[in-house]
């Protein structure tokens, strides 16, 4: 059995290699922000530099380590992606995040990209209904309360989305910056959690260890 890398009452985080760690496949509803398969760079690293210094996000080459933890999931599942890769197989349902500003993609384009695609999959959702665009303001560069990774969510955004989900414990095996975790735990619920990147186990063990509160502005 793996150790925890960090525990509470509600929210236990492994570090490691989800594909090579089984206790998240015990929970009942898997929420997570994968790689995406887009080799992400912000538009302020043009010259590379989160993979020059290694921090760019694991996996993100390619979708497969995404793909590879959903074949082995077998539940409802909410799962972040964008619009320029492959959707999960069995989506079923196409939510969007509408950042609120923030403006990212060509910038020699008068356009600028301002969401992302929430993909549902599975049964047992629940909750008032409401449109399928969620306006939550993401977190920016220059925010005190952003933690230090290429792209976390909003806890006010993963709070929408985790209350919709059918009850159980949460799931996040791609914890990322702990977005997933936090929010659970503010919402009651249970959740475990794995991460690949041990600096960011570090990053979440501190947002946990200090309570954190929600942050951001919803619309």
């Amino acid at each position: 059995m793996t150790e925890p890398y960090y525990q509470d009452d509600q929210v236990t985080l492994y570090h490691g290699n989800c594909l090579e760690i089984a206790e998240w496949l015990k929970a009942d509803v898997l929420v997570t922000d994968p790689p995406y398969g887009v080799a992400y760079e912000s538009n302020m690293n043009r010259n590379r530099r989160n993979v020059k210094l290694g921090r760019a996000i694991a996996g993100d080459a390619t979708t497969a380590a995404r793909d590879a933890a959903l074949a082995a999931w077998n539940g409802p599942a909410v799962v972040f992606g964008r619009w320029d890769s492959p959707r999960p197989t069995g989506t079923h349902t196409r939510l969007v995040w509408d950042k609120g500003g923030g403006f990212m993609g060509n910038l020699q384009l008068p356009w600028g990209r301002s969401d992302e695609e929430v993909y549902i999959l599975g049964s047992g959702f629940t909750g008032k209904r409401e449109g399928s665009v969620l306006r939550v303001h993401m977190l920016m560069s220059a925010d005190k309360e952003r933690p230090d990774h290429p792209t976390p969510k909003p806890i006010p955004l993963m709070e929408r989305l985790i209350e919709k989900c059918p009850p159980g414990v949460i799931a996040d095996p791609f914890a990322g910056s702990g977005s997933t975790l936090v929010a659970a735990r503010n919402l009651g619920r249970k959740a475990i959690g794995v991460e690949i990147e041990e600096r960011y186990c570090d990053l979440i063990a501190s947002r946990l260890a200090q309570g954190c509160l929600d942050f951001g502005e919803v619309s």
